[in-house]
């Protein structure tokens, strides 16, 4: 299905909104960058810079009572599950106005009324979180959907093995999307991950598909497709997204890690970029022109200078708070 079939069935506004969506996590992750230079961000960060379409394809596909879990690559998965960007700001600055009052940081944010049921820092470590909450609406009778994020590292954990086999098993509503961006850590993944990931549940009856991770409309259509099969019951699904990752593992990586993408690669995969590959197509449909689309950047600019200026003035939390807000009850009582 072309681009253009693809975006027939969806409304003006709509489309619009996943452009907006997909401008809105490349600002904050360019001001992420800035800021970690800087020194004004606590620990590291992982920037989701050139993957927007995946995040955006996904969760436009979902209802706001549907659930992700998300990796130590995910302010974008956040944002377009509906994390606003000056809470988001505020946690990545330790202050109390973030998500998890400043406890969190960047791999650990948690807002399950947004169906955010939280970021990892473990590699793999959502796989089993997603296919649980899958399970549960199953035992409820919700019709709820989970997607589970992860990238092409954790495709290889067994964990994943051991979740697909029993979302399988179960016929769980949950969706796997792998993010392939091409490289696991610093290693390329064809040195390390043998076959298709999109594959890996084939023996299990689970099916998978390969989309183009840059390509937002395609996200959404293997998307839609995947979390209908959830909704009637069908079990899970497979999407391996292939896209490519702009900075490094890690912000500051450069100073241990050298030079280990060609350059030549990452100017080629600039060139295939998502944000303006779907202005393009929006523009050339006669959807938006060009300073409707110019304003839109502007607009989420400016939202993240206001996100900006509310961390700043957010407090750090009180010492006295180091042991609140824990699932595991701390008391003398509790103890005892």
């Amino acid at each position: 299905m072309t681009d253009v079939m693809r975006g027939a069935a969806l409304a003006r506004e709509e489309q619009l909104e996943m452009l907006r969506q997909m401008v809105r996590i490349r600002r904050f992750e360019e001001r992420l960058a800035l800021l970690f230079k800087r020194g004004r961000l606590p620990g590291f960060v992982h920037l989701y810079l050139g993957e927007e379409a995946v995040a955006v394809g996904v969760c436009s596909a979902l209802r706001d009572d549907d659930r992700i879990t998300s990796t130590h690559r995910g302010h974008g998965h956040l944002i377009a599950k509906g994390a606003q960007v000056d809470r988001m700001m505020a946690e990545l600055f330790g202050r109390v106005d973030g998500y998890c009052r400043g406890k969190g940081g960047s791999m650990h944010i948690v807002d399950f009324s947004l169906g955010i049921i939280g970021t990892n820092g473990i590699v793999g470590g959502g796989i089993p979180i997603g296919t649980g909450s899958a399970w549960g609406d199953k035992q409820l009778g919700r019709d709820n959907v989970t997607v589970t994020f992860f990238g092409d590292g954790a495709s290889n954990q067994g964990v994943f093995f051991e979740a697909m086999n029993l979302a399988a098993i179960w016929k769980l509503p949950v969706v796997f999307v792998c993010e392939n961006n091409g490289y696991t850590e610093w290693t390329p993944t064809h040195r390390l991950t043998a076959g298709k990931i999109a594959d890996r549940g084939a023996a299990m009856g689970i099916p998978g598909v390969q989309v183009d991770g840059n390509d937002v409309l395609a996200v959404r259509q293997a998307t839609e497709e995947a979390v209908a099969r959830a909704r009637a019951g069908e079990g899970p699904s497979l999407i391996e997204a292939a896209t490519y990752r702009w900075h490094g593992h890690n912000e500051g990586e450069e100073a241990f890690a050298g030079q280990y993408r060609p350059q030549d690669e990452q100017d080629e995969w600039r060139t295939k970029e998502p944000i303006a590959r779907f202005r393009r197509q929006l523009i050339d449909a006669g959807i938006a022109g060009e300073e409707e689309l110019d304003r839109i950047d502007a607009e989420e600019v400016a939202a993240v200078d206001a996100a900006v200026a509310f961390a700043d003035a957010s407090p750090f939390p009180d010492a006295d708070e180091a042991l609140a807000h824990l699932y595991a009850d701390r008391t003398e009582g509790a103890r005892s």
